[in-house]
């Protein structure tokens, strides 16, 4: 998506498919253990990003509960404190994505702040970490400054158009 100069090292973007930043509260379940409640910071047709205090570990196969979806059988390609990056098994179709994200079409003030309170800890973390990590930290930092930003002037122009 031309976007390898933002990326360190000269390194390509991985992703197949762009992700669209949103707040969503979800569960994760491993086999044999019982669920545990996460919040999903970003999603695509191929995989999401989630906040969560579980200790899955990368190449661990899990399922993953959203409102509004069928459990998504997925596996954990990343983990950087707690954030995870995940993949589903199975691409959702664009339809189910569209009609997710229209229903999350507009965050609310706290899911801004929450997504700004997200990239400042992130932030932090990268500034202490190795390497790897401080690059996965570090644009999981920039993204959702940016999603903050976006949503925050969205919002402040529906509210501006309310009021005419």
């Amino acid at each position: 998506m031309g976007r390898e100069a933002d990326l360190p090292d000269g390194q390509e973007e991985r992703r197949r498919a762009p992700r669209t930043g949103l707040r969503l509260s979800a569960t994760i379940r491993e086999p044999g253990r019982s669920r545990v409640g996460v919040k999903v910071i970003d999603i695509s047709t191929h995989g999401c990003r989630v906040e969560a205090q579980s200790a899955s570990t990368p190449d661990t196969w899990v399922m993953l509960s959203i409102t509004g979806l069928e459990t998504q059988y997925c596996r954990i390609v990343w983990r950087a404190h707690e954030f995870a990056g995940i993949e589903f098994a199975t691409p959702l179709a664009e339809p189910v994505l569209d009609r997710l994200l229209q229903d999350q079409s507009q965050l609310s003030e706290q899911s801004i702040s929450e997504l700004r309170d997200i990239s400042n800890r992130v932030h932090r973390l990268a500034t202490v970490e190795s390497h790897r990590e401080a690059d996965t930290l570090v644009d999981l930092s920039s993204k959702c400054a940016v999603d903050a930003v976006v949503e925050a002037l969205r919002l402040g122009e529906a509210r501006h158009s309310s009021r005419r």
